[in-house]
């Protein structure tokens, strides 16, 4: 599909932005738990599924969207050059819970690798691309915790490789590794595959489908500008918790 002529997938910025309300919400909810210490509904296990949630949404959904992108480059370094600031800002203003290689880290990366991997990945049948894609994504989803595989077939992956920062960003974290966001290329890059695969699946396809053209303005805003949300939304949120204490 040529980029400039794509008709917008409007249900697409409809779905970002429901993942975004989402996303806000736990937010609120981690906030008051985990930095103010009020007692909130909150269990570590449904807790965790929500937020799950929120992040495979996302990132599949940017796969999906990167075909439909008009600047692959500057949409990757704008989201890398905006993870390096949230790294900043936390480093000074919350030492004690900083983010490093967290999920625009991983948007900026994966969008930029699939720059030079496009030539190769269009030969790859699309049914034989999520197949893969997803295969990897299971047998890699422990790989921060030091195992691959699946169910009781797992395999230790090598300590040696578990050194320092530059081997977290690329899914080995060492012991003292400590981010309260953190998306690693491994496992994480192979999700964002499938959803570019899942794509080319449909391909011109996807415009004749009447569903996909449809939108809720109010999530649809929210979804074109989700990176100026994501950015804001936690300054405001503290903003909200040292007013709501006074």
């Amino acid at each position: 599909m040529n980029r400039n002529s794509a008709k917008r997938l409007k249900l697409l910025d409809t779905l970002r932005g429901l993942s975004l309300v989402s996303m806000v919400l736990y937010h609120a909810l981690w906030d008051q738990v985990h930095l103010v210490r009020m007692p909130a509904w909150y269990s570590e296990g449904w807790a965790r599924l929500w937020q799950q949630s929120i992040c495979w949404s996302f990132i599949l959904l940017s796969g999906f969207c990167w075909s439909l992108g008009r600047r692959p480059l500057r949409h990757g370094l704008t989201n890398l050059g905006c993870a390096g600031l949230i790294t900043l800002v936390t480093l000074v203003a919350l030492p004690d819970a900083p983010i490093w290689w967290g999920v625009l880290f991983l948007l900026g990366t994966s969008g930029l690798l699939l720059i030079p991997l496009r030539g190769p990945l269009e030969r790859v049948p699309p049914g034989a691309g999520m197949a893969l894609s997803a295969a990897l994504f299971a047998l890699c989803r422990w790989v921060n915790w030091g195992s691959v595989g699946l169910g009781p077939l797992r395999w230790t992956v090598p300590r040696a490789l578990y050194r320092n920062q530059l081997t977290a960003a690329l899914g080995f974290p060492p012991a003292d590794f400590l981010s309260s966001d953190y998306f690693s290329l491994i496992p994480w890059f192979f999700l964002y595959v499938f959803g570019y695969f899942l794509y080319r699946l449909g391909a011109e396809r996807w415009q004749s489908v009447p569903t996909l053209c449809r939108e809720v303005p109010v999530l649809s805003w929210l979804g074109r500008h989700s990176l100026a949300v994501y950015l804001l939304h936690q300054p405001v949120l503290y903003l909200l918790i040292v007013v709501l204490q006074r």
